[in-house]
């Protein structure tokens, strides 16, 4: 019978199954809050925030003409690259260096002082207690948020302009930037003996997924279809304003898997065989559940400025083009063509057409060692039979181009609005009473009270 099905037989009626979720998630949160490692992430986080985006007010209100100078490019002036992406950039350092070991804490715990053989022995599944310490540490992130939150609120009340759509977007990326956190960490805490080792299987792990992009930038190919799901790259997508469906499933999936494996790992009274047979399973199972997310091509462009997508006109030209289109690209990794080609033309070919296969043909990381005989700076676009090729990386000439070998007049481009930029020449004069003063206190004053509440209620038990 599956583990699922057979955890809730064990609850036979609806009220039973909530009140068993409801006292396992209450259980894991009160350990939450007696864990000073979670206060802390508070703390350094408020600290964290408060400061990016101290300095990413001052630094766009320089962009915006500060003191009576001339904005600067005032079309450029976005609040999304100017203002929420760098504060929020601070929980990206978090869920790194921080939030592993609130994790981490909270799965070791029971194995270093034995209560995990009581909790083997309970009438209910284990993996509804894997899950419930799962819910709860989500709920720890979404606490972990507020302070981003809060400086949302700050740059309203600074008359600063938010778009809905790509705040949702970004805070969305974050969200799941803390599943994954608790996926990698319960994983590290399964593994390891002690909280010290998983901590730093838990770093190796993210050095791992930092040498998987270095490698990728060089090789291409399947190593850089695999870095483009890795934690940092995922999360550039949601910052960059775009919903992308693959990497949602992909990064739900793997961190559901680990949950998953987790729960099989810890069974000490398993025989090792059976649970590496089991937890092998899970493995498989997850590889090949985000294999076929991979290749979901559904996304959507929620940035305000459309800066992931080409104008409508063009869209509805490209995705009427049934060939699929082959790109051979003769540049070097750290060529800055290929950046610009990258950001400006290709991944908005990715998402607006059906069919794109891109092969990036140069070698080496920089270019400076391609053989003179070679196609080195080439870009060869193909349709069929027929072939083209440019040396340039606007999206302009590349979209002629591709009209070129389809035989497709380009479209009529209607007039439409530019994107007005929103300058805004503002100091955040409240923001270190908030992020340095009011949140610390408020932190320290709540962890003071629940303490002193948890003293009370064991005396009063004795």
């Amino acid at each position: 019978m599956p583990v699922l099905k057979r955890c809730f037989l064990r609850s036979p009626t609806k009220a039973a199954r909530f009140s068993v979720w409801r006292n396992l998630i209450g259980k894991e949160l009160r350990e939450l809050v007696a864990s000073r490692s979670f206060w802390l992430l508070l703390l350094v986080v408020s600290a964290l925030v408060g400061q990016a985006f101290i300095t990413s007010v001052n630094l766009y209100a320089e962009a915006s003409g500060s003191g009576g100078n001339p904005a600067a490019l005032s079309q450029g002036l976005s609040p999304l690259e100017g203002i929420a992406v760098p504060t929020f950039g601070a929980y990206d350092l978090a869920s790194l260096l921080l939030f592993p070991f609130v994790v981490i804490r909270l799965f070791s715990s029971e194995k270093e002082s034995g209560a995990l053989l009581l909790m083997l022995q309970a009438p209910v599944s284990y993996l509804v207690n894997i899950f419930a310490k799962a819910i709860a540490l989500f709920t720890a992130w979404v606490v972990a948020l507020l302070p981003g939150l809060t400086a949302l609120a700050l740059w309203k009340v600074m008359n600063g302009h938010l778009y809905t759509p790509e705040i949702v977007t970004l805070l969305l990326g974050y969200l799941l930037r803390g599943i994954i956190t608790i996926g990698i960490g319960s994983v590290a805490a399964a593994l390891s003996a002690s909280a010290s080792s998983a901590a730093i299987i838990a770093l190796t792990f993210t050095l791992a997924t930092w040498v998987l992009d270095y490698i990728a930038a060089a090789r291409g190919g399947i190593i850089a279809v695999v870095a483009n799901y890795t934690p940092w790259a995922a999360l550039r997508v949601f910052e960059r304003g775009e919903l992308s469906v693959s990497v949602m499933v992909v990064l739900f999936t793997s961190s559901v898997g680990a949950l998953l494996f987790v729960s099989q790992w810890m069974r000490v009274g398993v025989a090792l065989a059976s649970r590496m047979r089991i937890g092998a399973l899970c493995v498989f199972a997850t590889v090949i559940v985000c294999a076929a997310g991979a290749t979901l091509s559904v996304s959507d462009d929620t940035s305000e400025n459309r800066r992931n997508s080409f104008s409508e006109a063009d869209e509805a030209a490209l995705a009427s083009i049934e060939q699929p289109l082959v790109i051979t690209v003769y540049l070097a990794a750290e060529d800055p063509r290929l950046v610009d080609l990258d950001r400006g033309v290709l991944s908005k070919l990715r998402r607006t057409m059906k069919h794109v296969s891109i092969v990036y043909a140069a070698k080496g990381r920089t270019g400076l060692f391609e053989h003179a005989g070679d196609h080195y700076g080439e870009v060869w676009y193909a349709l069929g039979d027929k072939r083209v090729m440019s040396r340039s990386a606007t999206e302009e000439i590349v979209l002629e181009s591709i009209y070129e070998l389809a035989e497709k007049k380009p479209p009529t481009l209607a007039e439409s609005v530019p994107y007005p930029g929103y300058p805004l020449d503002a100091r955040p004069i409240a923001a270190p009473w908030v992020f340095f003063g009011a949140w610390p206190l408020l932190i320290c004053s709540l962890w003071f009270v629940l303490r002193r509440h948890d003293t009370s209620r064991l005396q009063q038990g004795d």
